[in-house]
């Protein structure tokens, strides 16, 4: 079955790609989204309904802190005061004005452990491993993962707490990971956070935890699942992951359950055969009914993309999208209100759709 997309909004938006394929978009359980796009040595940062509506300016810009380093995942807090930045050497917090408001010093994400720094804060060690960070929906609790010293000439990896007025330290979880990258997803109940590292060749690991003041709980959802955490929605009550290298979709129950899961489609029948098909990274919430979810059936045939819409109870199938403009190849950003995101390279265009209303062009 195929189903019609319908374009709600169109924009030019340099730089746009992170948001449908990158962690440059960042949504909070008051509905707001925003893109946080690196320009330069400033982080620029946007709200999409003012986008959408005309407005081409950034609500806010943010100098950042360490502008050779690159990598690591920032956020920005949800009154927009000030945002907080996943460093190689230190998680920062820093005002909308530029002033530093505290610093959290940790181990290095440099590969090579022990090696020498020569003191400046903006020297850039060799490697592309990072961490990241993510301010708490009610803007109280910064969770960071970091490196951090064990032992006497040991290193590990740590998931901790930090209170976001000051960073002061307020609970830390040992991790079994040596990362390439992370990510965190904030639960929209307002008070679990989820932590998905990837280690490249060596897999994924998950975890979800959640501090009430005085204690951390967590647990991990691995147990060799080798699974990404992708998305989760309001008016769900699981979360939806998807296997490393395509071969499943699974909605989880918040205790890692599986409630669900779904093998990949061939984009059409007459192309079975001439490439494996599999689950791509770009998949989520459309609505608390629907998720979108794209495939690719071999990486040399990229026009044999397909974006579908699921059930998202049962992740039945319902149909492929079908675009009124022809063709899109792009990954897709779902939203979590009944619309999603793709982005045109060519015309650094950022579009936004929803499914087509019966008897509607």
């Amino acid at each position: 079955m195929s189903i019609t997309a319908q374009l709600r909004d169109s924009v030019r938006l340099p730089g746009g790609r992170a948001l449908v394929n990158g962690f440059a978009l960042e949504s909070r359980r008051d509905g707001s989204c925003r893109a946080l796009l690196r320009n330069g040595h400033e982080l620029e940062v946007y709200d999409l309904r003012e986008v959408f509506a005309g407005e081409s300016a950034p609500t806010v810009v943010f100098p950042l802190p360490w502008p050779r380093w690159d990598h690591g995942v920032h956020s920005m807090s949800p009154d927009g005061t000030f945002a907080v930045f996943s460093g190689q050497r230190a998680v920062r917090a820093m005002g909308a004005g530029g002033e530093t408001l505290w610093e959290y010093r940790h181990g290095c994400w440099g590969p090579e452990l022990g090696h020498p720094h020569t003191g400046d804060e903006q020297e850039v060690c060799r490697g592309r491993e990072h961490g990241s960070c993510r301010i708490s929906d009610d803007g109280r609790l910064v969770w960071a993962h970091v490196v951090a010293e064990s032992e006497p000439g040991g290193w590990e990896e740590r998931w901790v707490v930090l209170d976001a007025r000051n960073g002061r330290e307020l609970a830390w979880l040992p991790l079994e990971s040596a990362a390439a990258g992370s990510n965190h997803l904030s639960h929209p109940d307002g008070v679990h956070m989820g932590l998905s590292i990837g280690m490249g060749q060596d897999g994924i690991l998950l975890y979800w935890a959640r501090w009430d003041g005085e204690k951390l709980t967590s647990w991990d959802v691995n147990e060799g699942l080798d699974r990404i955490l992708v998305d989760v929605h309001a008016g769900h009550p699981g979360f939806l992951t998807v296997e490393h290298y395509g071969a499943d979709l699974r909605l989880h129950a918040l205790d890692g359950a599986v409630i669900t899961e779904r093998e990949p489609e061939s984009a059409d029948e007459e192309d079975e055969g001439e490439g494996e098909a599999y689950w791509d990274y770009g998949c989520g919430f459309v609505d608390a009914d629907t998720v979108i979810a794209s495939t690719a059936d071999s990486d040399e045939c990229p026009e044999r993309a397909r974006h579908w819409l699921l059930d998202a109870r049962t992740l039945r199938i319902h149909g492929a999208v079908t675009y009124p403009t022809g063709p899109v190849d792009s990954d897709v950003r779902p939203l979590g209100d009944g619309t999603w995101l793709t982005y045109d390279d060519k015309s650094e265009t950022l579009d936004r759709w929803t499914r087509s209303e019966p008897g509607t062009r």
